[in-house]
């Protein structure tokens, strides 16, 4: 029989599990316990596991981890590989029920992710609601730094849970790049952001985007666009010659995508960091430059390649963007003339590329006396990788 318990909050010790603890056979729990004897085994994860499955018929073990077994634990997954009968959990408090149980903060009013041991951010609960709770390790502070660089300052507040349970626990609010200079990030510490600003509609009109003379995709044509590549949360999307960012923004607003942008044109570079931080956009990178010269610099594997722009130069290098994809990722290619529609056409071909192709044409009707204004033709490539 295995029973998985929790030690709560505070240090590593077996003093907060609620079972009695000499009523068992052996004790299996992390290398981090301070307890020691001749029925405890320390062991990582691969091999406690493999140590129940041998014995869970033949001992009564107790596997104890820290604070919940239920919370962000791999208890679970342990538990699903035994017999149904022959495990059971006894909870005890988390780290997230413990840090909203001192602010008297509801746990509907938060979103919960871990970023200990981990790079990617999940975009699609990351500041989705007015609070976040973060899992950290030593390298959150840097990590969060760069996915939060183009908010406001004021836009999120920051509260440290540090050693909870602990003798010398913290709880209050600190400044993001104070947090490495203030405590020992080799110690059990979490984050819970405050967000304070109200999120922006996920559909944009073009007039809640600064331009550089009009240098954007309109709004029904951008729509359309990202419709057309099925995205999903923390799908990849590169957005090749953004202009303004628009299609980037609404990507990240309406399906919680991370974004990379590519633009060469400076006036156009800083009208996009404009946009970014007035719409709250985070864990986005935007490379300032030409596009062609830089995609080797990118290491992110796009799930998703909206090509807007960029001349002849990009048109060029196609085929590349198209190795670059993720498998079954899926290209978009935007073309306003024939001539450069000639030219990608041709690059496809020339490479042995499928694609699909579709031109639509729009007209919007403006003012109290709906006076036509017809926008440009606009032609679309879209190409599935293994489609």
């Amino acid at each position: 029989m295995v029973t998985i318990a929790g030690n709560g909050m505070g240090a590593y010790t077996f003093e907060g599990v609620r079972v009695d603890t000499e009523a068992f056979d052996v004790i299996v729990c992390d290398r981090n316990f301070t307890e020691e004897g001749d029925h405890i085994l320390k062991l990582g994860y691969r091999d406690a596991k493999a140590y129940l499955l041998e014995h869970y018929a033949d001992q009564n073990i107790l596997y104890v981890v820290t604070g919940s077994p239920l919370f962000f634990s791999a208890a679970p997954l342990i538990a699903r590989a035994l017999p149904e009968e022959s495990v059971q959990f006894v909870d005890h408090t988390s780290s997230l029920s413990y840090l909203l149980s001192h602010m008297h903060i509801a746990q509907n009013d938060v979103g919960v992710l871990s970023l200990h041991g981990r790079s990617r951010i999940d975009l699609e609960v990351m500041l989705a609601r007015e609070y976040t709770f973060i899992l950290c390790d030593a390298q959150t502070p840097a990590r969060l730094a760069e996915a939060m660089r183009y908010l406001p300052e004021d836009a999120v507040e920051i509260t440290i849970g540090y050693k909870l349970g602990y003798e010398d626990e913290v709880i209050g609010q600190v400044e993001l790049d104070r947090i490495e200079e203030r405590f020992d990030l080799s110690q059990p510490y979490v984050l819970l952001l405050r967000r304070t600003f109200a999120p922006r509609t996920p559909i944009s009109k073009d007039t809640d985007l600064a331009t550089e003379r009009g240098m954007i995709t309109k709004r029904y044509k951008r729509h359309f666009a990202l419709n057309s590549l099925d995205l999903s949360p923390n799908h990849i999307m590169w957005d090749v010659g953004a202009g303004s960012g628009s299609c980037a923004i609404d990507a990240y607003k309406r399906y919680r995508v991370k974004t990379v942008l590519f633009e060469k044109q400076p006036q156009r570079c800083d009208y996009i960091r404009q946009n970014l931080r007035e719409h709250f956009v985070i864990d986005t990178v935007l490379h300032e430059g030409e596009a062609e010269k830089l995609f080797e610099s990118e290491p992110t594997t796009p799930d998703r390649i909206c090509v807007g722009g960029g001349g002849s130069a990009v048109i060029a290098r196609l085929p590349y963007l198209y190795a670059r994809l993720a498998d079954e990722g899926i290209m978009l290619i935007h073309a306003i003339t024939l001539a450069n529609l000639s030219e990608m056409v041709q690059a496809l071909d020339h490479a042995g590329i499928a694609y699909e192709m579709l031109s639509f044409s729009l007209t919007t009707y403006k003012g109290r006396l709906k006076l036509v204004e017809p926008e440009r033709q606009l032609f679309q490539i879209r190409v599935v990788k293994g489609g």
